[in-house]
């Protein structure tokens, strides 16, 4: 099976996912969210990092899961409005970048407060 090449697009979006993934992360160590998410820290590292761009549903959703994350604001923030135009017969998807990341970098940062108890040791999970 021939795989086929990433869309620039799609870059951009795996890389928007593992910055806002990592935000999302605080104080948690790697190890922490992969082993409550069901995956390898080297997995999580490399969605982090931007090297895993298009990671599967699953490990996604168990990531929001493991950072109490709602999946699919996750979603609207990371696709923006390419979600609503799912690109149709290999066609690639277009998002307006800069406003994806400002909001990804909005939903970190409104998210950080949950991620932390009242006493303001990390949620354990």
């Amino acid at each position: 099976m021939v795989r086929v090449p990433l869309t620039m697009a799609e870059r951009e979006r795996g890389e928007r996912l593992g910055h806002l993934l990592r935000a999302a992360r605080g104080e948690r160590s790697m190890v922490d969210v992969a082993i409550h998410a069901g995956i390898s820290t080297e997995t999580l590292r490399k969605i982090e990092t931007g090297r895993i761009p298009t990671p599967a549903f699953f490990t996604v959703a168990a990531l929001a899961g493991a950072l109490e994350l709602d999946l699919e604001l996750l979603a609207e923030t990371v696709c923006g409005d390419a979600q609503k135009n799912v690109p149709h017969q290999g066609a690639p998807a277009t998002a307006n970048s800069r406003s994806a990341t400002r909001s990804a970098s909005a939903l970190a940062t409104s998210i950080r407060p949950t991620l932390a108890s009242s006493d303001g040791a990390t949620s354990p999970r």
